[in-house]
């Protein structure tokens, strides 16, 4: 009988191994490989494989990275300026009456002989210096249309800062006040690479002129730190400012420099035969980013518009050499000649519908029937009409009984009446006045001296006593932030249903799509506003690593196109409207073009960080009408104002106080940031600087929350129960709002228990024993949304004052 032989099981490659005891004691190097027998790891399988790389070829790698930024460097500062590239755009702005940019332009283009000086039919003047080789274009913007003076300065790559010192060297007379504006408003929008000049000091005496240019530069370093001043006295100083201009470290301005942007050199305007349309063309080199024909562009002051096509023409502006090379290269140009480069495809072409279209049957719905038709149709010829709170839905309002129904004519009340209510009894008196008011305009002033006449003929004292019940209502708004009155004729439960109670104002729950306004079906808004930015920015900064300035090509006589800065080109804009175009010739305004960035016309919320100045004192009211400037755009509209904080919820505020930092919302263009905003009110027919910041961001989801504020005092305190009058004024009111929680000023936190009789007092429970003097705090809150009230500011007039279309 044979006996089997047992086979004993051998453990593979993948048996499990259970952790040793740590004793403590360390392992070599050797002792972790044998225990490991061969196994690795899954995190070093799936590692890519990576060579270390030795002494020299590191070396050698950090000399190709530091060439390689060297010459980006390089070829960005050669770009500019060079002979066969756009010239230094340099705009020369006084910052006193008695400067004179003309007369300083044509003192540059007599310093060198050798120069050859041109000028385009828009007044700029062009110089090229053989010595330098470099080009310079000069404009001088008129000093009397301020926001005329910032178009320029947006797109310039160098601004020249005028002083004279024929007034004398007092800081009032080389910096006037008209200076000190346009100083504050450049900052705040981007200032491109400065230079500071100091003129007429030929007018002084001679021993007098270091001392008087001492106190000058003492007097720029103030706002300019790092910046030396420049004289201009004879031919060698002109020389050195050229010099300074080709030469200096050129400042970014963001928002400028990823858009391109056009200064007219010439233009054109052809109306249609049928329509109040017509073709602009616009002439200039093209700096900045890429500009695709099938993109939108932005011309400030006039509007929006699509691109037709984009030609080619003849360089009137090159140097001899250059003269017969058009943007593509090609030899043989003639100086009547144009090629046309490239012609907008209607398929790819941008669109200009800013907003969406609501399709008020866009929501569930069933079919009614026939017997449902014949009754709704009796129900319209006798209108019910319940008063149910806002937001509520047609299922919602049928559960309220038929009893309290009242059959009433539409009257068309608006929700702004009933919100009348909402402020304090500071804004009721300010109603109370505004009535008076009326009723004051009404009667004559016939027994007036004549001089007294005509002196309350040139004063607005209506707008008087506006200003101040604004600043009554400003400064209770401020001692007593946010509270309300209690009201005796109604009840407080339906005085304000709209509002509701929040256990935390941090942590508890806000839906931010619950009960949005009909505005919000025709705007547009991102899934993710922050993604969008990325990948648009990305998708440039490709392209301009790729020195390919658009996404597409055009094959013209068997060579390829490629669209880059610095080309001479002429922009085709069609449907510009001529009533408009007519005004816009008639005021002394640069003409300047901006390519637009992808959904940039697209209409969503908007939110801006806005920062007071201390040119205007006076506190400005939630959406009154201010005039705003965003990056390229300027816009007429009715912001409400919010607290700068962080979380998803946000305060709103009634004013914007001086010295303040708040965060405005408001309907309008997408812009993708960093964009500067600059805020002006319309002071006497004069634009006041009241506001800088910065766009934070478009996102409709932005919940703002208007709060009141209930008060009530102790009647009677027994340890930390206390009896508390005058916060509601009947027991329905105490009973509806005994889940909201309380607050006193002094820091106490507590509960409503049960009311007390049926006049109002209510039985309250804190965390600790109140004072007789605290006050309790009964804190609402409501969801509020800007108004459609977006004015694209078309037509700008010189001396500050504006007109809209």
């Amino acid at each position: 009988m044979g006996v089997d032989k047992v086979q004993s099981h051998r453990p593979g490659l993948f048996k499990q191994t259970n952790k040793a005891h740590k004793h403590g004691r360390h392992r070599s190097k050797g002792s972790i490989s044998s225990d490991a027998k061969g196994k690795i790891s899954v995190k070093t399988l799936s590692k890519k494989i990576k060579r270390d790389l030795n002494r020299d070829e590191r070396r050698h790698q950090a000399l190709q990275i530091r060439q390689n930024k060297r010459n980006e460097v390089l070829n960005k500062k050669r770009s500019l300026g060079g002979l066969e590239y756009a010239p230094f755009l340099v705009a020369v702005v006084p910052l006193n009456k008695l400067g004179d940019p003309k007369e300083v332009v044509e003192y540059l283009t007599k310093c060198d002989s050798e120069a050859i000086i041109s000028k385009s039919p828009t007044g700029v003047t062009h110089i090229c210096t053989p010595r330098f080789k470099q080009k310079f274009s000069f404009i001088a913007p008129s000093s009397d249309n301020e926001l005329g003076v910032l178009d320029a300065l947006k797109i310039c790559d160098t601004v020249v800062f005028l002083m004279s010192a024929a007034g004398g060297v007092e800081e009032e007379n080389l910096i006037d006040k008209s200076g000190q504006n346009i100083l504050m408003s450049s900052f705040a929008q981007g200032l491109p690479t400065p230079v500071v000049v100091l003129s007429d000091l030929n007018t002084l005496v001679q021993k007098k002129r270091h001392d008087y240019k001492q106190q000058a530069q003492k007097l720029i370093t103030k706002w300019f730190p790092d910046e030396k001043l420049v004289t201009l006295e004879n031919e060698s100083d002109g020389i050195n400012l050229l010099r300074k201009i080709g030469n200096q470290k050129r400042r970014s301005v963001l928002y400028r420099d990823r858009r391109p942007h056009i200064y007219a050199e010439d233009y054109e305007y052809t109306a249609d035969e049928t329509g109040p349309y017509g073709t602009l063309k616009v002439t200039g080199y093209l700096r900045g980013a890429a500009l695709s024909v099938n993109s939108l562009v932005h011309l400030p002051g006039i509007g929006d518009f699509q691109m037709t096509q984009i030609d080619a023409p003849f360089d009137l502006y090159a140097i001899e050499k250059n003269k017969n090379k058009n943007a593509t290269g090609m030899d043989s140009l003639e100086k009547n000649d144009t090629r046309v480069l490239d012609r907008a495809d209607p398929v790819k072409q941008e669109s200009l519908d800013a907003e969406n279209v609501p399709d008020p049957m866009d929501a569930e719905q069933t079919w009614p029937t026939s017997e449902e038709i014949d009754m709704a149709e009796q129900e319209n010829k006798a209108k019910k009409v319940k008063k149910v709170p806002k937001g509520w839905s047609d299922y919602q309002a049928a559960w309220i009984p038929d009893d309290d129904a009242e059959f009433l004519e539409d009257n068309g009340s608006s929700d702004e009446e009933s919100d009348q209510y909402m402020d304090a009894m500071s804004e009721e008196k300010s109603e109370n006045s505004d009535q008076e008011e009326q009723e004051f305009d009404t009667v004559t002033e016939s027994e007036l001296a004549p001089n007294d006449e005509k002196y309350d003929q040139e004063m607005d004292f209506l707008a008087e006593r506006q200003e101040l019940e604004k600043l009554k209502a400003a400064r209770t708004d401020k001692m007593f932030p946010d509270e309300v009155d209690t009201p005796l004729d109604q009840p407080a439960r339906v005085r304000f249903q709209k509002y509701r109670g929040l256990e935390s104002f941090r942590t508890s729950p806000w839906d931010p799509k619950e009960n949005l306004p009909s505005d919000y079906a025709r705007i547009f808004q991102f899934e993710n506003f922050d993604r969008t930015k990325k990948r648009v920015l990305k998708e440039l900064e490709d392209i301009d690593g790729a020195k390919v300035s658009i996404t597409f090509f055009k094959s013209i006589d068997s060579l390829w196109v490629i669209f880059q800065p610095g080309w001479y080109i002429t922009v085709h804009i069609k449907n510009v409207s001529q009533l408009l175009w007519s005004n816009f010739i008639k005021i002394d305004a640069p003409l300047v073009l901006f390519g637009l960035l992808p959904h940039e016309y697209k209409m969503s919320v908007i939110n801006v960080v806005l920062k007071r100045t201390p040119n205007y004192c006076l506190p400005i009211k939630s959406k009154e009408r201010l005039i705003f400037q965003c990056g390229y755009r300027k816009f007429v509209t009715n912001p409400i104002f919010s607290q700068h904080t962080n979380g998803q919820k946000h305060k709103f505020e009634r004013y914007f106080q001086p010295e303040s930092t708040v965060v405005a919302t408001f309907y309008g263009r997408i812009q993708f940031p960093p964009s500067p905003v600059l805020c002006y009110k319309e002071e006497n027919g004069k634009l006041v600087l009241v506001a800088t910041g910065s766009l934070l961001s478009c996102n409709p989801d932005r919940i703002i929350l208007k709060r009141i504020v209930l008060s009530g005092h102790p009647f009677k305190i027994y340890k930390r129960s206390a009896v508390i009058r005058f916060l509601f004024f009947n027991r329905e009111d105490i009973i509806y709002f005994k889940p909201c929680k309380l607050r006193t000023k002094m820091g106490r936190v507590g509960h409503i228990k049960e009311p007390l009789g049926t006049h109002g007092h209510i039985k309250c429970i804190f965390d600790g024993q109140l004072k007789s003097q605290d006050t309790v705090l009964l804190n609402l809150y409501k969801r509020v949304f800007p108004k459609w009230t977006y004015e694209d500011l078309v037509v700008s007039i010189a001396n500050n004052k504006e007109m809209e279309t």
